[in-house]
């Protein structure tokens, strides 16, 4: 650009998040000792945890300049995007979170040989690794992108420093280390941005001349059904409604972890929730007004017509902020990139360890030794991301860039998992099919020129003229693959019944069983109460039977026990069974107590816990 964007203040402020950042990630490297720890936390998070986590991973770098530039061209309509995920909640509530807790699986590709075949397996890691590894790369992009409109730094070189961070804390602290940064990082970017949005209005002269500012067309919270051309509803519908927001659900390792990281499936039922109807619409102004400001301030001449939509968040900050506040805003935009490549960088990490070298490579190992594999991998990862980057740059729109490789890599996948999980029928051979035919027809799509037939009619079924094929390549994507998938499974023998339950939406009651390992207790849940911790020689919790009628708890059943500070989230806890002296042979010398809770030493161990504080227990199932 010509001149560097802030102050020295604001230099300060984003160095010392760096630093910040990674001392406060690398912290959680003491609570990872196994692989179980550093893929999933041991399942131990509250569902708010899980919740603020999920939005930091979901509003990534990409998302503020690509909602920026969005909403700097097209409006309010610019959150279409992140308003349209509400569809897929019951399916994903109620089918896909208990599935995959239940099954107990750690990756997508472990659950499509478990469904179905292991050359399912292997087509789904290739196609996972691909897209994984591609969000890793297209988050330091964008990243990369603010920081040449910051510092005039080379795009690629300006990714390095925040990469390196995001590789080091993920690769030495694992999912506890991930997921507690985004803690810190989502309530960061949500302050930020609301932060940046207040002070532009103000800046503009209030809210009545931001408004009046704005075209008609950008005051709209929807684009025309087909019109832009480049900003069509049918088309967001297509691409970021059901290909990506599906893709993000359905295949998205990194989302997958976090959920597998609850405590319990009502924990991340209420999690999901929490996300789509709360933090969803908070994260969709947080990350779009910039280019709402933009629109208003060339309108009134406080900015140059002249000014590009790709650096209209930076161009923003820099014009509103004081010193020091717009060094907060871009390392809220670093934030947003660190919490969601961390999600990617773990997850193809654990993509590797269980989907390739535990299975494949180095069988029968110990936990220490896939343990530090999974540390090596979280470098990799990073490093291909950063090598990816130079890809990204030949793109001129950050948001075409992201929606088209979206839509161009992830509709096989989501059909095999929707089918899979919906309709028994869908044959392994069917499954492998979507996999390797589905991707080969959405690579033929990405030069519609030389094969014309595969988006143009439905281009021309949703009235979208040659500009919008980009936005149709998701419909034809799924189309397409459903139809392979379909007509696979009528010429091809299914699974017997029996070798699948618990792995379909049908049979989620044999999931709970074969999770819990016995009968379910469907009971309503009961009090969760306050505990005294004891140690003693048992195998599992040894509870008073008043204690366990209060929590309508029996014998056998699944109990959570955490520290009493609720803002903890879990981080000190763990998962035990309930016993009574009539099933401890071994308790019978140490009676249960009233308000007393005793764990054998290594439980106590386990969780983090100390003897003689006061803990909170609750029946999971």
């Amino acid at each position: 650009m010509g001149h560097y964007a802030g102050t020295r203040l604001d230099y300060i402020v984003i160095v010392a998040y760096f630093i910040i950042a990674l001392l406060y990630g690398s912290f959680f490297a003491k609570y990872t000792k196994s692989t179980k720890d550093f893929f999933f936390s041991a399942q131990r998070f509250s569902w708010w945890l899980i919740g603020i986590s999920c939005i930091a991973t979901t509003v990534g770098a990409y998302s503020f300049v690509k909602y920026s530039e969005a909403g700097y061209n097209y409006g309010l309509s610019s959150t279409q995007a992140y308003l349209n995920d509400w569809f897929l909640m019951p399916l994903f509530l109620l089918g896909w979170v208990p599935i995959i807790y239940f099954s107990r699986v750690t990756s997508i590709p472990e659950f499509f040989e478990r469904r179905f075949s292991r050359a399912t397996r292997v087509a789904g890691v290739i196609v996972l690794l691909i897209y994984l590894c591609s969000n890793i790369g297209f988050n330091f992009y964008t990243l990369g992108v603010a920081f040449h409109a910051l510092l005039g730094w080379d795009i690629f070189y300006g990714t390095l420093a925040a990469a390196v961070i995001t590789g080091i804390y993920t690769a030495f602290g694992g999912q506890t280390a991930v997921i507690m940064n985004d803690l810190m990082q989502g309530i960061l970017l949500l302050v930020a941005g609301f932060t940046l949005f207040f002070l532009g209005i103000h800046f503009l002269g209030g809210w009545e001349v931001f408004w009046h500012a704005l075209p008609l067309t950008h005051r709209l919270p929807f684009s025309g059904f087909n019109k832009p051309a480049e900003f069509p509803m049918v088309g967001i519908f297509w691409q970021d409604g059901m290909a990506n927001s599906m893709a993000y659900y359905f295949m998205n390792q990194g989302l997958m972890m976090r959920f597998l990281a609850a405590k319990s499936v009502r924990e991340g039922r209420k999690a999901a929730i929490f996300t789509v109807l709360l933090l969803m619409p908070l994260g969709a102004i947080a990350v779009s007004n910039a280019g709402w400001l933009g629109k208003a301030m060339v309108v009134t001449g406080l900015l140059p017509e002249s000014v590009k939509a790709t650096d209209i968040f930076v161009r923003v900050s820099e014009l509103v902020a004081m010193p020091g506040v717009f060094g907060l805003i871009m390392a809220a935009l670093t934030a947003a990139m660190m919490s969601t490549a961390d999600a990617y960088i773990n997850g193809v990490s654990a993509i590797m360890v269980n989907d390739v070298w535990r299975p494949f490579l180095a069988k029968n190992r110990t936990d220490k030794y896939y343990l530090t594999v999974a540390r090596v991998f979280a470098l990799v990862a990073t490093f291909i991301g950063i090598l990816l980057v130079p890809i990204f740059m030949q793109f001129n729109s950050v948001y075409r860039a992201h929606g088209a490789f979206t839509a161009a890599i992830t509709p096989p996948m989501v059909v095999t998992v929707i089918l899979g999980i919906l309709w028994k029928r869908f044959t392994a051979k069917a499954a492998f099919s979507t996999l390797i035919f589905g991707t080969a027809a959405m690579f033929l799509s990405l030069n519609h020129h030389l094969f014309p037939f595969t988006v143009a009619p439905f281009a021309a079924l949703h009235g979208v003229g040659p500009v919008g094929f980009i936005w149709m390549r998701a419909c034809y994507g799924l189309v397409v693959c459903t139809m392979i998938g379909v007509g696979v499974s009528y010429f091809t023998a299914p699974r017997k019944e029996e070798e699948i339950q618990g792995l379909m939406v049908a049979s989620l009651q044999k999931a709970k069983e074969l999770f819990k390992g016995g009968k379910v207790n469907d009971r309503e849940k009961g009090r969760t109460i306050s505990l005294e911790l004891r140690t003693a020689e048992v195998n599992d919790a040894l509870i008073h039977p008043d204690d366990l009628m209060a929590m309508k708890t029996e014998p056998g059943d699944l109990i959570y026990v955490q520290d009493r500070r609720w803002w903890l989230g879990g981080l000190k806890s763990l998962h035990s069974r309930a016993a009574s002296p009539a099933m401890e042979a071994e308790a019978q010398k140490q009676k249960a107590e009233k308000g007393v809770i005793f764990l054998s030493s290594k439980n106590i161990e386990m969780g983090m816990l100390n003897a003689g504080e006061v803990v909170r227990a609750e029946k999971i199932m």
